[in-house]
């Protein structure tokens, strides 16, 4: 079969000053490559014939373990895919919103840490999320705005994957386990099509320390794709999911591609590809998108 092996690093001309030492590595896999094709100078993309992804994958990694190079492997048909859902915090976005507003009642440590462990899967999303919305009761509603205005931006080459993609033709959906307030401003930023989140419940002007039910988490975000995917009449591989948490991990798995950015390590084992080095135009790479494709501002 055909595969694509796409090569990004944020270093000028380091993903093709690794292709002599890769593709002794892929022979090793019996793996035949054929000619580069630069998409950029920060990315690579090469055509290989092998009989499957693994081999060839394991072959690549090992080979540029240690370097700052992001590797994606994947069949070369299909690879542009036409539907989008990304996750928002630490994703899309540079923060965790809800340990930023914490910042404002003084409890960013305690509750950043129960953010940490939800995300690393050692505890249950929804009890994590309620037990960590319930310590901000009494804070002023106005945190809400301060915190977007003060601490939440756009990670580098978001709105250039959504723009590029939408432009493609691809529905793209913002789809998160925060807030509503948050994932609607980010989406309009980025260039969404739509998003998805939980909705903080206020009173009186300060939130009441509770989220609206049902609360979305790790299956609402795989419904979401589900749901998606049926509407547009996408199959599975038509579909790029990304994120960094655990409550990713089961979009992310039934995803044709699913990316794991910056992410924790039970979701970067599990996924098809991790962004480690690179920025989110990485996404673009992988499907095969030229610089000179891009939509930039």
């Amino acid at each position: 079969m055909q595969l694509a092996l796409t090569l990004v690093s944020p270093a000028r001309g380091a993903a093709q000053g690794a292709l002599a030492g890769l593709a002794q590595a892929l022979a090793g896999a019996q793996a035949r490559v054929k000619e580069p094709r630069p998409l950029g100078p920060l990315a690579i993309d090469v055509a290989v014939e092998a009989e499957g992804e693994t081999a060839v994958r394991e072959a690549a990694e090992g080979a540029l373990a240690g370097r700052p190079i992001d590797v994606c492997v994947q069949p070369w048909n299909g690879r542009r895919k036409r539907l989008l859902v990304a996750d928002m915090d630490s994703t899309i976005i540079n923060v965790e919103c809800l340990d930023e507003l914490a910042d404002f009642a003084g409890l960013k440590p305690h509750i950043a840490a129960i953010t940490e462990r939800a995300m690393r899967g050692e505890l249950e999303f929804e009890t994590a999320l309620r037990e960590r919305v319930a310590l901000l009761r009494g804070l002023p509603v106005s945190a809400l705005q301060r915190t977007f205005d003060e601490r939440v931006r756009l990670n580098p080459g978001a709105r250039t994957l959504v723009r590029t993609m939408a432009a493609g033709g691809a529905r793209c959906v913002l789809v998160s386990g925060g807030f509503s307030f948050f994932t609607g401003r980010v989406a309009a930023a980025a260039g969404f099509h739509a998003e998805r989140a939980n909705v903080l419940i206020e009173e009186s002007g300060t939130l009441a320390g509770l989220v609206a039910e049902p609360i979305l988490g790790r299956e609402a975000k795989l419904q979401t794709l589900l749901q998606e995917a049926e509407a547009l009449d996408l199959a599975l591989s038509e579909i790029l999911a990304v994120g960094d948490g655990a409550n990713d991990l089961a979009m992310i798995e039934v995803a044709g591609l699913g990316v794991a950015y910056r992410a924790k390590p039970i979701v970067a084992a599990q996924a098809n590809a991790r962004v480690d080095h690179a920025d989110l135009t990485a996404l673009l790479h992988f499907q095969g998108y030229r610089d000179s494709e891009f939509v930039t501002d």
